[in-house]
Order: structure tokens, then C-alpha cells, then sequence
């Protein structure tokens, strides 16, 4: 099994089997869809587990709020996502790529992307717990993109500008696309 797979199969709370590993994938796709229909706002544990087909009290086993449900269905797509974006020999090109590509995760999917930027910020231990994943993923990206022995300023100074980024994007100050371009702007200023 790959790093990705075994990643995805293992829950925020515990390792899942087979059949668990489908049930909460079928949450993890229903709540897309419900996002979609309904926003963040509006959606519920409860939505997502009848879209899904299943119980209620089965969904709160994986998750344990709609925040922990939409920070878990980013990890899956960041974790999912191809890394190196590039294998340019330039490292500016490979981190403006890495940045862009993280960023570009939920572009497509206006509800989804807002939905990521307020789950992110919660409070729930479980949403806690992924955000100190995704971080360790993007900051590892970060490292990666720029090669061996990088400033540790200069990765730190990234990984502000990308969750600065996220923050804007999810408050509605430009599109995902448009956010991604300023990260790369700022990201040459930064690199240069």
C-alpha cells in the first residue's frame, strides 16, 4: 500500500477496514454534494449521513462535526494530490507549482472552498489534529520544493503567505484562481 492510500484509509480518530474506509468515503463524496445544495451553513452531519444511506450515529462515529468532515475531505484531496507539482530544476518554479497546485485543490468548488477555510479554523480536537497534518503535508511540500538545506525563514515566510492566502480566499476576496496568482506573485517576492 502507498503512502497516500495507507494515509487515506486511516480515520482522524482510528485505522479503518475495508467496509469503514467506504463508508466514510460515501460521507466524504455526500457531503460535497450537500455543500453544494445546501452551503456550509446549512448543511448537517445528519444531511450528509441520509444523502450517504447511512445512520446518522454512523457518521458521528468518523466524525465529529460538519468542520472535522470538511477538514477531512481536504486532507484526502491534499493528500491525493501529486507532489512534486514539478520537476523543474528551478526551485522557484517548484514551489510557485507545489503552492499553486494546494491552492488549486477546491478552486472549482465555491461552497467546498469556503466550507475548507471555516472548517480549518475550528476549534474541534479532530479538526485540530488534521490541521496539524495538513500543515506538516505543506510545510514537507514547501522543503521538498525548494531543495536541500532551505532557509527555514523562507519556508515559514511560504507557509504564512499560503495560509494568509487560504484566509482571504475563504472571506471572499478573489476567486481561488485569483488568490493563486497573488501566492505566486508574493511567492517571487519572497524567493527572490
Amino acid at each position: 500500500m502507498s503512502e497516500p492510500d495507507s494515509v487515506i484509509l486511516e480515520a482522524t480518530r482510528r485505522r479503518l477496514s475495508g467496509k469503514q474506509a467506504d463508508t466514510v468515503d460515501k460521507l466524504t463524496r455526500s457531503a460535497v454534494e450537500v455543500l453544494a445544495r445546501e452551503g456550509f451553513a446549512g448543511m448537517t452531519i445528519r444531511m450528509v449521513a441520509a444523502a450517504a444511506g447511512v445512520g446518522t450515529a454512523t457518521a458521528y462515529t468518523y466524525f465529529s462535526s460538519k468542520e472535522h468532515l470538511v477538514a477531512e475531505i481536504f486532507w484526502r484531496r491534499l493528500i491525493s494530490a501529486p507532489s512534486p507539482a514539478s520537476e523543474d530544476a528551478d526551485p522557484t518554479v517548484r514551489v510557485i507549482a507545489e503552492l499553486r497546485n494546494i491552492a488549486m485543490l477546491v478552486a472549482d468548488e465555491q461552497e467546498l472552498s469556503g466550507a475548507v477555510t471555516s472548517a480549518l479554523l475550528g476549534r474541534d480536537p479532530d479538526v485540530e489534529h488534521l490541521r496539524g497534518r495538513i500543515g506538516t503535508e505543506i510545510r514537507k511540500r514547501i522543503i521538498r520544493a525548494l531543495g536541500p538545506d532551505p532557509d527555514p525563514d523562507v519556508v515559514e515566510s511560504l507557509e504564512l503567505l499560503y495560509a494568509g492566502a487560504l484566509v482571504r480566499a475563504g472571506m471572499g476576496y478573489g476567486s481561488y484562481s485569483e488568490i493563486a496568482d497573488r501566492i505566486e506573485k508574493s511567492a517571487l517576492l519572497i524567493l527572490n
